[in-house]
Formats: C-alpha cells, structure tokens, sequence
C-alpha cells in the first residue's frame, strides 16, 4: 500500500492536535455517575458494555445495516467506538467525551455514532484494530474509527481526551466534505492494507525437524526475564500459552531452561500483586516489571489458562504453591463468576465507584486495625508499609518471599484471607460483564479438565460437565453452528471461529476425561461444519467469520498467538486430535497444511506463535495413542492422565465402541490397555506402569 497511509497530511494534521496530550495518564479518574436524562438506541442491547452507554447523550446505535443505512442516506462519517466493560480507559473517555453534551453534539450532528462490544463483535474489533495499528503503529482500547459510510476507516486511534476527540471530529468532517476525493483514496489505502496483512501463501508439504525445537526456545530465551518472569520489561502479561509450549519444549527437550522460565514466571506472579492474594484469581496484566500493580480487571479466558497451565505445570513439579493457586482461583470463579445455569461470566470491571482497583487496594491504618496483634506479623509475609506500592499510599497485596509457607504460618493466612476477604466483600463491588462468551467458556471449561487430570479432582470434572451441558444446550444450534453469546437466557450472534475451535478442543478433553462419546460426536459435527463454512482449499486456512455471515470489509483470518491462541492454531490443534481419535486422514490433512503454512512465523516469532511451535511437536513425533478398555477403563485413565504427558492421546470405553482405535478391544474379563503408535499396537497390558514402560 501506498506511503499516505503513514505519513499523509491527514495523520500529520491530527497528531498536530494530539501529540501535546499522547503521554500515558496515570491518574485515576472518577466516573461520574450516569443519569437517565438521555436513552439512545443501546437500550435494547443485552451487553453490558453496550448497555453503559445506553444513557450517553450521544446518539449510539449498534452495528447492524440501520446504522450504516442512515449513514449513506445522510451521507454523514461514521464513528465506530469499540470497547469492552471492563476496560478502565473505555470508561475514562465515556465519562470526558461521550457523557459530555458539547462532544455530543458535535457527533449527533455530523457524525453516525455505532458502539460495539469487542468481545460480542471480534470480527468488526479485528478489522479496524488494523486499521488503528496501520495509521499510529501501536493499538489499545478504547478503539475509535472514523470511517466512510461504506465502512472504510479514513483514521483510527485509541484513547483520546475530550479537547483532542472535539477536534478530531470537526477537523475529519470539515475534510470528508471539502476533499472527498482524497478521503476516498486515502480509505481504499487504508482497507488495501488491511487486506495485505492477512495474506497467507500454501506452502508446499515438507517434513518437520527435531532442530527446530532449539530454535524455536531460543526465540523465546533471548527474551525472557530470568528474575521476574515473563518477558523482559513492562507491562507483563502472563502469556499462558507461550509458557505451555515451554513446558512442552521442556518435555521433549529436558532442557532445564525451558521449565526454569516457566517457573519463575508462575512463582512471580504468584506472589505478586497481579495475584489476588485475599480472592483467588489473576487480573489482567501488570503494569510494572514486579507483577505488583495490575490492570485490576478479571477476564475470564486469563483465569481459565492459568488454571490449565499452574495444572499442568504442578504435574511436572509437584509445587504445592500451584495446586493452591488452582483451588483458589476455581473458588473464586465459582463465588463471583459462575451463572446458576452453569455457564461462566465473562469479567470483573477494574473500577468500583469509578476508581481503578478500588475494590482491592488497602491503607495502613485500614489493614493495622483489621488484623490487630497479627499485624506485625502480617506485614513480614505482605508487601505492606506505611508508604504503600500502589497511588497515594494505598497498598496493593504482594508476598514478600516466594518460599512456600510451613503449616503454622499457612494455618495464620488462611485465617488473615478470611478475615479480608469478608470485610472486602462488604464494599462496592466492581462492575460484572454477565454475557456468557461461547469461546470464553470453552477455555474454561478445558482449565477445569486440565485441573481434574492433575490433582484427580471429581469436582472439577462435576463443573466441567456442567459447563459443557450449559454450552450444548444454549449455545449449539440444530444444525451444528453456534451462538456467541448468551444473556439472561438469550443466544445470540454466529459463532466465529474461536467459538468453534476452543469448544471442539474442549468437547476432546472432556471425551477423553469422561469417555462418554457423545461429546467427541459433538465434536466432528461442530469440526465438519467448521470446515464447510470457513475453510479456504486455496490458501489452506480457516476465515474467522462464516461464508455465511454478512460480508464486512475484508475477511479476515487470524493466525497470531496472543493472550488468547489464536483460532487457526487451536483449529488445528483440534483437527490433529479428532484425526488421531477418529482415524480420519482428511483432519490431519488440513491440520499439517495450517501448521506448514505458519511454520516460518513459528520458528521466526515463536512467543506470538506458540501453540503453532506446540503443534510442530505433534507433526515431528507421532503421538502415542493409548486405548483403556474395560469396565475399570476410567479409573486406570485417571492415573494415566495425573502425569504430563503432552505426546499421548487418551481413549477409552467401558463396554464395546465402534471407534477405529477401540474396535474389537473390549473384553469381558479384566481392563486392557493398548499402547499403540501410527496405527501399530503393543501387546495389552493391565497396569499403568507397564503401559508407561511400552511407551
């Protein structure tokens, strides 16, 4: 695309305007609360975030052809304004911008105003995130586009105060109706470069090397912050599946390295203030190197990897740090995040009365006439001085040792959470997202898979099920597609992409942990029409929107590993599975093509690409394949699945199966386990040790 996209006389102009106010705020702002004198078209939303701005006197509408109708009928730009609920700096410029009459009516009069909930609408938020990242280099939330009224961006930014959104908008208004002609081209510049960062060429089938294990660590390695964890520098975000491949590599490897990097990491944050240390629970990102002051919100799909990775990673090194941090965190997702229905709500906002943290944060004297004689000692286990870590004083809990406790001293924080957190739970609480994300659900459903093969927890497996009923019944269509979201018994919004991968994935683990074929039947329905209605034969690839969803201006197809996998990655990571389980080649087929077609990324920017370098392992060694039959089958799975064991696949039936693998396998007497690799089987054993021993 052409160099105006970047340096045009547009972009100089309105940096020219917010370049004196770019710097990163770090004052906290108190929202203002909202008042009814307005209602807009929001109100019959079900989001939460939607619903926020129901009340502004901005004239929102939500994205659909009524909006971009009444675009094109009064030939106004369009703002479209992306959030979520959670988002502090989302609520920042509602309060200074959106909920100010003078910016309203400045965006009533010459402007049609669409807000989207990011986490309803990611296709919508992926399309004009690269048009932000395009234009300024960098991206966020709040999100907000200026576009044409056919949807293509003419300029998109993140956050902006009250004075610099005010003249954004009339200096873009004044230029689409005085130099239509360049706005026309600069937007067909901007939609031609969005298109070219999707761009994937099929590569030719090639074979996949053991060397590029040591290769693909060391694009992590030379990045990583081998005394705070995480990647070197601030912010830190956990990463959960950059440190799931880790301990991958570390399996396959036995490079001490690769596990040392995960677990400083998970011992960091775990005794940092991104750690709810009274709750339970981890909160979104920190905003320094220590993992002391986080972005106070709770995501649920944060919660839900950190559940399967401090699992899977207490497989390997028994900490007992870990198990606790699951327990605690399974117990606060059921206190505060949990429908009765048994789906899972999607977030805990950072703000409570209008201050970020508010809810979490302590003063001195507030914790000294709590915990009274226990103070002192108290303050030798927490990160508490009179100074405080957090804004004007206040204290943000953090431990200050990583050294697990003895019974005595954990016996005193357990009966000091107790005390907290019921005093805690009295306050104001943090605003609740209560759409229920299909996607979402499913990564928690998994953690809580993860969490039961590691400590042989029932009671995981009890939620699991429970979740996993919730989704088939509200989520699944009759013809195998899916809702997004659901709301106070509503479902609504196709599924994309990632709603499909993560509950395929999901459905596998919970077969596998169940043995119950119904939900790997489940499974290849959802994965064949995944693959009639976002499958490209020509670039090998999966779209993230459906054929059959309305067209927007470019289809995008997201491949990148972030803080979420990336549903590509988690498609063919499902695909290898149900080709494995079902003995179907044209899975595997399609799974080798996506992994060959991202092999280049993987190795180049494997932390980006991490569940992509998780899959090459796949594709390197054949996967042992371990069939349980037997009316004790479940019993022997459980001891078979307590182990990390990333290279096996787990079936099993406790009475006659028709699956490839489990045919003809049943006996009458006794349970028997079959080791078996590319399609060849090991003599039965009966024990999990001699199992072990043949694999």
């Amino acid at each position: 695309m052409g160099g105006n996209t970047n340096d045009g006389a547009v972009v100089a102009a309105i940096h020219e305007i917010i370049a004196p106010e770019m710097a990163i705020f770090t004052t906290t702002i108190r929202r203002m609360s909202s008042t009814d004198q307005h209602t807009n078209a929001l109100i019959h939303e079900t989001s939460p975030y939607l619903l926020q701005h129901a009340h502004n006197p901005v004239h929102w509408m939500p994205w659909g052809n009524a909006a971009w109708d009444k675009a094109r009928a009064e030939d106004k730009l369009v703002v479209v304004s992306i959030g979520y609920s959670a988002c502090h700096w989302c609520h920042v410029m509602e309060h200074e911008s959106f909920e100010d009459k003078v910016v309203a009516d400045i965006m009533n009069d010459h402007f049609v105003s669409i807000k989207v909930d990011r986490e309803e609408r990611p296709d919508v938020d992926q399309i004009y995130m690269d048009a932000v990242q395009i234009i300024t280099g960098h991206g966020g939330w709040p999100l907000n586009a200026i576009c044409l009224p056919d949807g293509h961006p003419i300029y998109a930014g993140t956050y902006f105060q009250r004075e610099q959104w005010k003249q954004v908008l009339l200096y873009l208004t004044n230029y689409y109706h005085k130099e239509r002609e360049d706005a026309l081209v600069r937007a067909a510049e901007i939609v031609r470069g969005i298109k070219v960062l999707d761009t994937i060429t099929p590569v030719a089938d090639a074979a996949f090397d053991p060397a590029d294990r040591a290769a693909m660590f060391e694009r992590i390695d030379y990045a990583w912050d081998y005394e705070r964890g995480g990647r070197a520098g601030a912010p830190k975000f956990p990463m959960p599946i950059t440190m799931q491949y880790l301990l991958q590599n570390y399996f396959y490897t036995h490079n001490e390295k690769a596990l040392k990097a995960v677990t400083i990491t998970l011992d960091q944050i775990l005794a940092g203030g991104i750690y709810d240390q009274i709750g339970g629970g981890f909160a979104r990102y920190s905003v320094d190197a220590e993992w002391t002051i986080p972005h106070f919100e709770k995501m649920l799909y944060d919660n839900a990897q950190l559940v399967s990775l401090y699992s899977q990673a207490y497989q390997i090194t028994k900490k007992e740090s870990y198990r606790d941090a699951v327990y605690e965190t399974a117990a606060f997702l059921q206190r505060e995040m949990t429908a009765p229905s048994g789906g899972f709500y999607s977030a805990l906002d950072a703000d409570s009365e209008g201050v970020e943290g508010k809810f979490y944060i302590w003063t001195y004297d507030e914790l000294k006439g709590i915990l009274g004689q226990d103070f002192d000692a108290f303050t030798s286990y927490y990160d508490v001085t009179p100074e405080g870590n957090f804004e004007h004083g206040y204290i943000n809990l953090r431990r200050l040792s990583l050294e697990i406790p003895d019974a005595a001293t954990k016996t005193k924080v357990r009966r000091w959470s107790e005390k907290l957190l019921a005093i805690r739970s009295a306050r104001i609480r943090p605003g609740l997202d209560d759409k229920i994300l299909t996607s979402w659900n499913a990564l928690m459903l998994k953690g809580l898979i993860d969490a039961c093969n590691a400590f042989g927890d029932d009671t995981f497996l009890q939620l699991a099920h429970a979740n996993a009923s919730f989704i088939k019944t509200n989520c699944i269509k009759a013809d195998h597609s899916l809702y997004r979201s659901h709301k106070e018994g509503r479902s609504t919004i196709n599924g994309f992409l990632d709603d499909y991968s993560f509950t395929i994935e999901a459905f596998i683990a919970l077969y596998q942990a169940t043995f119950e074929e119904a939900w790997l039947t489940e499974a290849k329905a959802l994965a064949d029409h995944v693959i009639q209605h976002f499958y490209s034969i020509e670039k090998g690839i999966f779209f993230y929107t459906s054929v059959s969803d309305d067209p927007l201006i470019a289809r995008k197809t997201e491949t990148s590993d972030n803080v979420i996998p990336s549903s590509n990655s988690s498609m063919a990571k499902a695909l290898y599975l149900l080709g494995h389980l079902l003995d179907e080649e044209r899975y595997l087929r399609i799974a080798r093509q996506q992994t060959l077609n991202l092999k280049e990324n993987a190795l180049k920017h494997t932390a980006f690409y991490a569940n992509w370098a998780m899959l090459t392992d796949g594709f390197i060694q054949e996967p042992n394949e371990v069939a349980i039959c037997g009316e004790d089958a479940l019993h022997l799975r459980k001891d078979f699945a307590s182990a990390y064991r990333p290279d096996t696949i787990i079936l099993g039936a406790m009475k006659e199966s028709t699956l490839p693998l489990l045919a003809g396998k049943y006996q009458a007497q006794g349970t028997w386990i079959y080791v078996c690799r590319n399609k060849t089987c090991q003599l039965p054993v009966q024990t999990v040790s001699e199992a072990r021993q043949q694999m």
